[in-house]
């Protein structure tokens, strides 16, 4: 059994806590938290130990996995003190927002031999993955085209997105790491992004957007097309379309139950969709959880590393550079 270190329990932490304390195969030690109300509450709901500082609950010798979802400037410091204490590690995305410090961490990370998992859960939603795998066996043949649409219920606040680091590097990263995975070894070559301020005038103040939509190449020729709005009414809009010579396939949005109606009035008539992405992806942060685990257990590698953040960066800052100049950006990795 694997004993982990928590580190951050805010939204996502807390959902990372109920996981790590219902999966059989791990045990949640330590909570570190600066807002320390919040870390009681869940030492109290779980069962676990209130680390007084990130170095306690890093360096404890009964841990064997330090857990990293604090805000975005703090990762690399935790990551690399995790390193050194010879933990392995799981890290949300971003790794952080600035390309040069990253790869700074990639050439420390290289003295330590400890595995490190960063967080883009997407990919492990089953019908995310179920699409992959159709290109992958050749049902849909030679791949052509990928089109993502990821719209949020609500923009979050402004004090989130302060530290956020623009709508590219926090909302449209998770897209960006989706396309790759799907690309496997056929490389982003080149981005188009575009935004607009719609219907958040909060986001003028920090020179961000609140709609975007994106258009990349790769190497090969496959056209990738995303698009983003901070503001879907109907719920937490996630699709996935992967179009090739042989046909296509959707992943499509989810609803709390397949119940559909029909009446003289209605037709097909549903549920709403998943409003928040908590629920959307209960199931693929569960797998997530299970699959790293396994990982370490099994002493293979993790399924999301280190060089999958950093290109989900890279890609995120050639987008910031497209919106800032209008011209399509070369992407070097």
């Amino acid at each position: 059994m694997l004993k982990f270190s928590l580190l951050g329990v805010g939204r996502i932490g807390k959902l990372h806590a109920q996981n790590i304390a219902t999966n059989p195969d791990c045990k949640l030690e330590y909570v570190y938290d600066i807002n320390n109300p919040a870390t009681e509450k869940i030492s109290k709901e779980i069962g676990c130990k209130v680390a007084r500082s990130p170095e306690e609950a890093i360096s404890n010798s009964n841990v064997d996995v330090v857990y990293i979802a604090t805000a975005t400037p703090t990762h690399i410091d935790y990551i690399l003190q995790a390193a050194k204490a010879g933990k392995a590690i799981f890290c949300e995305k971003p790794i952080d927002l600035d390309i040069k410090k990253v790869e700074a961490c990639k050439i420390e990370l290289e003295k330590y031999d400890v595995p490190i998992h960063i967080g883009f859960n997407r990919r492990f939603d089953p019908s995310h993955k179920s699409t992959k795998e159709a290109k992958d066996n050749g049902e849909i043949g030679n791949l052509e085209k990928i089109i993502i649409t990821s719209r949020d219920p609500a923009p979050p606040g402004i004090n989130y997105l302060k530290d956020a680091g623009g709508m590219y590097r926090d909302m449209t990263i998770h897209d960006f790491d989706l396309i790759h995975y799907i690309l496997e070894d056929d490389p982003i070559e080149k981005v188009f992004a575009t935004g607009s301020i719609l219907f958040d005038e909060n986001v003028k103040e920090i020179n961000d957007m609140d709609t975007a939509m994106i258009v990349m190449q790769s190497k090969s020729g496959v056209l990738c097309h995303i698009n983003n709005s901070r503001r879907a009414v109907y719920g937490y809009d996630q699709r996935i379309e992967i179009f090739g010579s042989k046909g296509m396939v959707i992943s499509d949005n989810q609803t709390p139950s397949s119940l559909q109606k029909f009446t003289n009035k209605i037709t097909k008539a549903q549920e709403p969709i998943h409003y928040f992405f908590i629920e959307r992806y209960k199931e693929a942060y569960q797998i997530q959880l299970q699959v790293f685990i396994d990982s370490i257990l099994n002493n293979m590698p993790t399924a999301v590393n280190f060089d999958d953040g950093r290109n989900a960066l890279i890609v995120a800052n050639g987008a910031v550079e497209s919106f800032q100049s209008g011209k399509f950006i070369k992407i070097n990795y």
